[in-house]
This record gives C-alpha cells, structure tokens and sequence, in this order.
C-alpha cells in the first residue's frame, strides 16, 4: 500500500506532527509517515466509542498487529498496519504496545493511581512514541530522546485538560495552582536535559513548541484550566523554523 493514506491520516489527525514530517529530508518521511499515523489511530481509538468493551476490542486490535510484528508473522492488511510493519523491528513493535496498553487510561474515568501512574503514561505514550520516532531515523541515546519526549507529551495533555475534563476525566493527580506549576517544571527540566544530552533531528521537531507552553504553565498555572497555553501563530511558525534550521528544539 502506498504512503498517501498515512499522510492523509497524520495530515488531518495530528497537523503539528505532519508539518515536522513536510520540514524533514524527503527520505526520512516514508518512515515517519506510518508510525504517526499508527498513533493517530491509537490516540482516537478510545474516544470514537462511547461503549469501553468496544473501545478495548479496538486497542487490542492493534496490540495483535504489533505482536505479528514482533513475532514476524504475516501482519494483517490495513492501510496503516502494512506499511507500518515495513519499517519497525520487534524491539520497536514492543515499544509501541507499551503506548496502546497505556492508552485504556483514555477509555474509563478513573483518575490515575498516583503521580507514578500518570508519569508512566507520558513516558509510554509520547516519550514511547517519539524514542521510536527517533531508532527509526538512527539515534542512539534514548535517555535524551525520552526526556524530549515526555516533555512534549506533558505539554500537549495540559493543553488538552480542559477538553478531557469536558469529558469527564479526571486528568490531574494534583490539581492545585502550586502542583501543576512544579510539573510544568519538571517538563521544563527534562525538555532541557534532552537536548543538552543531544537529542535533535526530525523525530524531535514535534516538541518544537513545548517549552513555550510549558513555561506559560509554570509561570501561571492558572491558563490550564482556563485553556489558554496557546502560543500565538507566529511564534508558532518561527518555532518550527527554528528547529527545522538548527535540527533541534528550543530549550
């Protein structure tokens, strides 16, 4: 199957990731390309049912396609599955089930068990997510890439969490001012360990806007509830040029 099915997914599902795909060299995209869409229809599967049975037979479905994967068996045609399995290895298709069994969270209204709990989501899904990103294109420290990653994951939940809430998640451990200010800087802290410890290239552009938010949050933690982390469109732009220019995210 072709590519044009992916990029049609990551272009309408997840804009801000397929604009990094677009920055990128043009050899680098057909590897991308698949693993963001594998994740767009990861990251919607919970939220397409109002049925949790439903919503798990759908995150199951693609836990199989990746055991197929890492036990080199045929993988089931899908427009996302088989090019997907043309550019992971097993040690990758581990790496993403972790993502799709961290995604039941979205299913139930459960809040998450502590702050370890919530801590591991990020790590799973968005730092999971971009670590792949990452093998795929040839880096090698993970500890950096992972740091990146879950700080551009926070960013991107506390920008959702009134959207979750409207939901009716619970999407805080510790909801009050001070709390979320101190995660803000533990994602500040973290982005910055990453890319002092290297991590750069395409697989990082997503979190090119990550430390601006962040910092809105942990100087006033207050425009999380009120939904107001957003960075004006032409800050936006010069981010991404930035980290297209340079090859890594600002700090």
């Amino acid at each position: 199957m072709s590519l044009d099915a992916c990029a049609d997914l990551v272009q309408r599902g997840d804009p801000d990731r397929f604009a990094t795909v677009l920055a990128a060299p043009v050899g680098l995209r057909a590897r991308l390309l698949p693993l963001y869409a594998f994740n767009v229809e990861v990251t919607r599967a919970p939220w397409v049912t109002a049925e949790a049975p439903i919503a798990e037979m759908r995150l199951q479905w693609w836990r199989d396609a990746l055991e197929e994967v890492a036990q080199g068996r045929p993988v089931r045609r899908h427009e996302v599955t088989t090019p997907l399995a043309g550019v992971i290895d097993a040690e990758a298709a581990r790496t993403l089930d972790r993502l799709v069994a961290a995604r039941r969270w979205d299913i139930y209204r459960d809040p998450f068990e502590d702050a370890a709990h919530f801590a591991e989501y990020i790590d799973a899904t968005a730092a999971g997510l971009m670590w792949t990103a990452a093998r795929l294109l040839g880096a090698g420290d993970e500890a950096a890439v992972r740091d990146l990653g879950w700080a551009q994951g926070l960013a991107a939940f506390l920008r959702a969490i009134p959207e979750l809430e409207s939901r009716g998640r619970r999407p805080l451990v510790d909801g009050r001012p001070e709390a979320v200010a101190a995660l803000a800087a533990e994602g500040l802290r973290r982005l910055r360990a990453g890319v002092a410890g290297g991590a750069r290239g395409p697989a990082t552009w997503p979190a090119w806007e990550a430390a601006a938010v962040l910092a809105l949050a942990a100087r006033d933690p207050g425009r999380v509830a009120e939904g107001a982390l957003g960075v004006s469109e032409l800050r936006r732009r010069a981010l991404r040029l930035r980290a297209a220019l340079t090859g890594r995210v600002a700090a």
